[in-house]
């Protein structure tokens, strides 16, 4: 059905096409849809309630994980007192350019600064240092879901690089080294799981290089993501602290022993960030496309009618609706004053996976028609059986869209084995290179300066590369994964 001016103006027509702009069909399709919108702030964004119940999705889901591994949640201030940041030097000279101060209270000078959290280690320490005084008392893992605040970059992109984002802050302390580093596993376990389960994404797992690590960390290992635009982006980490913030905050226990001992330490985190992969992995030219288990609406009814037989095909259309809003997040949209295409469209660009419309000829066979957002497929379902049907596919749906993802993330991983090869992929394909890397941070600084690339993280498993360093040509046992990014 066609739109007139009017109508397309009231859903919100998205205008920018995917594939030939798509930092302006991001945006459009992100505020259009009514996903988020922007606020006052620079650089803060507001979650509309589509967008804060997929967080909440997220948030139960992943904290479920984290109970069963043994993660309890607490909940730590949002000021941070300025003494707390500058014990830990590294700590405060990654972040120092990103905190924002609150220096007053009304008109009353503050005898000491306190930062607006831009993450809490500083201050979970302090009371670490506190609880922590045998082995008795480790491991103690615990983990916050909050809200923090960055402000050092000029050009906020939604989810990608908002200045206000949520977050998970998991803070465990460990007796031994080996503790505290094999739980590197078990929650990227649990990150790649939520991933797949609930966003339908894939990422290459690796571990930072020394420049790209979480400033304070001994090692950082991060969950990589590619956009639609070439570009890569940073998705949940893992950090081996070591005992850098143990001994500046005198977090230290008596072993079994009798000998005291600094705690290991260990952070990860899993952000909002993954909710701009997610519209831009998944979204198309008509708008979001929102994987099953993560949609504020998972099924939406839309009635068609004539005068004569409104009463008859809305009657119908609710049962259809009493059936279904049981077992799924289903809207019967009977809204007067719109036509159906209307309602196609703009159900369409809120990326709900199910539509099902119902005419008279539906009731008449006792059925429904049924389409899919991901694929715009029709089919004609019997009513007696649409509960197992939109069941089954929901499960399909969300499948689809995660072999997708994979599919477009392993188009664009590649290898290179010299630098003019490398070169070539760059201009050409984008996306993750893969290449033998001599581990100096000379050569992997000369190569973002001349091209623009980072390392993005050392992959745990990837294909046979050279033995010498793309770039300097000195023996490397070392694969990087390099791309321009975020």
């Amino acid at each position: 059905m066609v739109l007139s001016l009017a109508e397309k103006e009231m859903v919100g027509h998205i205008n920018a096409k995917k594939s030939e702009n798509f930092s302006e069909w991001y945006t459009q399709v992100l505020i259009r849809s009514g996903f988020i919108d922007y606020s006052e702030v620079s650089g803060c964004i507001i979650f509309r309630p589509p967008a804060y119940a997929a967080w909440q999705l997220v948030v139960d889901a992943t904290d479920r994980e984290f109970k069963k591994d043994g993660i309890d949640d607490v909940y730590f201030p949002l000021l941070i007192p300025e003494k707390l940041l500058q014990k830990e030097q590294e700590h405060l000279k990654g972040f120092t350019p990103e905190v924002a101060w609150v220096t007053h209270t009304g008109n009353t000078k503050l005898d000491e600064r306190l930062a607006v959290r831009p993450t809490s280690e500083t201050i979970m320490y302090a009371s670490y240092s506190k609880w922590i005084r045998s082995w008795r008392d480790l491991p103690l893992r615990y983990n916050q879901w909050n809200n923090v605040l960055r402000w050092e970059f000029k050009h906020p992109t939604p989810f990608i690089r908002s200045r206000e984002f949520l977050w998970n802050e998991g803070h465990s302390a460990f007796a031994s080294k080996e503790d505290a580093i094999a739980e590197r596993d078990r929650i990227i376990k649990i990150y790649l799981r939520i991933l797949k389960d609930y966003l339908a994404l894939p990422g290459i797992v690796g571990k930072k290089t020394d420049s790209e690590k979480f400033a304070g960390a001994v090692e950082s290992y991060s969950i990589e993501h590619i956009m639609p635009d070439g570009l890569a982006l940073q998705g949940p980490d893992h950090h081996f602290d070591g005992q850098n913030f143990s001994k500046p905050f005198e977090i230290k226990f008596l072993d079994k022993d009798g000998a005291w001992d600094y705690a290991w330490q260990t952070t990860y985190a899993i952000s909002t960030r993954e909710f701009g992969v997610m519209v831009a992995t998944h979204g198309d030219d008509k708008g979001l496309v929102i994987p099953p288990k993560l949609a504020y609406l998972q099924v939406v009814i839309v009635p068609i009618y004539r005068k004569d037989n409104k009463e008859a095909v809305n009657q119908y259309s609710s049962n259809v609706y009493g059936v279904l809003n049981m077992h799924f997040r289903t809207r019967l949209d009977d809204r007067e004053g719109y036509s159906p295409g209307f309602k196609y469209n703009e159900w369409e660009m809120k990326g709900v996976p199910i539509r099902i419309e119902i005419g008279e000829r539906d009731m008449s066979a006792n059925m429904v028609t049924v389409i899919r957002r991901d694929t715009g497929e029709k089919q004609q379902v019997n009513v007696n059986d649409i509960h197992s049907k939109v069941a089954n596919l929901l499960e399909e749906i969300h499948s689809n869209l995660y072999e997708n993802a994979v599919r477009f993330l392993n188009d664009h991983v590649h290898v290179a084995n010299t630098y003019d090869e490398f070169k070539k992929i760059l201009k050409e394909k984008g996306g993750i290179i893969t290449a033998p890397w001599c581990g100096s941070a000379g050569c992997e600084a000369r190569m973002k300066e001349e091209n623009g690339t980072k390392i993005t993280n050392l992959p745990l498993e990837h294909e046979k590369v050279a033995d010498k360093c793309i770039y300097c040509g000195k023996e490397s046992g070392i694969a990087a994964n390099f791309a321009r990014s975020y």
